[in-house]
């Protein structure tokens, strides 16, 4: 719910200082109803940075790929005990 009320609370205050550019006259009416649509470009640009940067910094887990690979043999071994037929490997 905190989470609502901040994002509600941030959009208010853009609304507000949109709206008083608008008002104000201090950047050409032209650029100020631009405004949204640069702020949607930003923040899509933002995403994908911030997915970006999340990739590059994703760590590697050796011990959890042995763990993986483990509990795959386990599921080939009780498969095949079943009668199941699963490859070669």
């Amino acid at each position: 719910m905190k989470h609502i009320l901040k994002i509600l609370a941030l959009l208010v205050g853009i609304s507000a200082f949109w709206i008083g550019l608008l008002q104000a006259s201090v950047i050409p009416e032209s650029y100020t109803w631009l405004l949204p649509l640069y702020f949607i470009v930003s923040l899509g640009c933002y995403g994908v940075l911030m997915v970006g940067v999340g990739l590059m910094q994703f760590p590697t887990c050796p011990q959890e790929a042995l763990l993986l690979h483990q509990d795959i043999l386990e599921a080939r071994d009780f498969l095949k005990n079943k009668g199941v037929d699963v490859g070669s490997n």
